[in-house]
């Protein structure tokens, strides 16, 4: 029976869920003691006190938030060693990380498809995972040629931000409006969300305001709520389950990277917009997203807005930089996909639901626009557990 020591605070989401599938892999394959040391034996013992600690109890792994001090007396015990990102990435042991950078990319094809010309990202200071996700937005901004916009601030609560409160405020002044903001957290985000209630910042209509964890406290503590970026944090769980189940067992010896990876999108208020300088094209765009699952047709929409059939097809592809089949057809799938994910029903259920009259073509239709069919986007992104 493995002891594992945990060093991981367990108040964020994230925490939680990760710690959820690291037990339920122990539970299929162990089962396994935890004990998380509480945080002030740190500032008791110091990191001394706590390997000691962990020596007397014995324990065969620890997971942990470690940053480079004290690298060498964690080596000492010769046991795994995870460590959960923060700082650096770890040069000696396993690092439970992100495709952090993919994360950045992905928010920013959100706010182009959403055809946004200014983006801004609010980042937390000296962190490897906010500083890849700004790195990952800002590339593909530049790929646009649109306006993008940085501020960054230590992560602190109460008093201690009291300057970092006074630069934020007047950053988010200053940007161009409408500008779709990446936050590098969803507590960041919540952050930005109040200084906007404060100043009268209207959100989504000036800001549009996006996150990462898909926190749902924090997200809908917000008013409006916050959309946010979902990871794959339980399967990453589960695979530090195994990486420790076996390292334990003499069949990793190197250090090896667990790679959390962004899913999907949970969208919520903060996004509801577009940047759309066409008030018709935005009426339209606005019908279709409420009803892309009834059968929409061309004459429908011309009868919403004074626009002639092939001036509303014109100008919406002009705005848009796509066709409004192409447009419902996106809206479905991305529907689609989400059932996939957070719903066990049939693919024939789950298409009539997304607005599809059969489920002939939607497995093509799919691994075009996702790049996989159905069956293996839900086994990707649904399934902590896979071999």
């Amino acid at each position: 029976m493995l002891k594992i020591l945990i060093l991981i605070d367990y108040s964020s989401e994230f925490s939680r869920r990760l710690l959820r599938g690291l037990i339920q892999y122990s539970k299929e394959h162990g089962p396994w003691i935890f004990y998380r040391l509480p945080s002030y034996y740190k500032t008791l013992y110091g990191k001394e006190g706590i390997v000691e600690w962990a020596k007397e109890w014995e324990a065969d792994a620890i997971v942990a938030r470690w940053d480079h001090e004290g690298t060498n007396l964690l080596a000492s015990l010769n046991i795994p060693i995870l460590l959960q990102n923060y700082k650096e990435r770890s040069n000696y042991f396993s690092n439970l990380t992100g495709d952090y950078f993919g994360t950045g990319e992905m928010a920013a094809q959100f706010f182009i498809k959403r055809r946004y010309r200014n983006f801004a990202f609010y980042g937390n200071k000296g962190v490897v995972w906010s500083r890849e996700r700004a790195e990952g937005f800002r590339t593909q901004i530049e790929k646009v040629g649109g306006n993008y916009h940085y501020f960054e601030s230590e992560n602190l609560n109460g008093e201690e931000w009291g300057t970092s409160h006074i630069q934020l405020d007047e950053w988010l002044l200053s940007l161009p409006k409408p500008v779709g903001l990446f936050a590098c957290d969803d507590n960041f985000a919540l952050r930005v969300s109040q200084i906007c209630k404060i100043n009268n910042i209207r959100i989504p209509e000036e800001i549009a305001l996006l996150g990462v964890d898909n926190d749902e406290l924090i997200c809908n503590l917000s008013d409006p709520p916050i959309s946010s970026i979902v990871t794959d944090v339980e399967k990453g769980g589960y695979e530090a389950g195994r990486l420790i189940d076996r390292m334990s067992k003499g069949e990793i010896i190197e250090p090896f990277n667990i790679i959390i990876r962004p899913t999907r999108f949970e969208l919520r208020k903060s996004t509801e917009k577009y940047d759309i300088t066409n008030e018709y094209i935005s009426q339209i765009v606005n019908f279709i997203e409420d009803n892309f699952i009834s059968d929409i047709n061309i004459e429908e929409l011309t009868e919403l807005v004074p626009l002639s059939r092939r001036n509303l097809e014109v100008k919406f592809k002009d705005e848009m930089g796509t066709s409004i089949y192409q447009f419902i057809l996106s809206c479905r799938i991305d529907y689609f996909a989400h059932l996939l994910v957070t719903t066990e029903r049939t693919l024939f259920d789950m298409a009539l639901e997304s607005g599809f009259n059969d489920c002939k073509n939607i497995a093509r239709i799919f691994k075009k626009m996702k790049g996989c069919t159905p069956i293996e986007y839900r086994k990707k992104y649904s399934d902590s557990r896979t071999a």
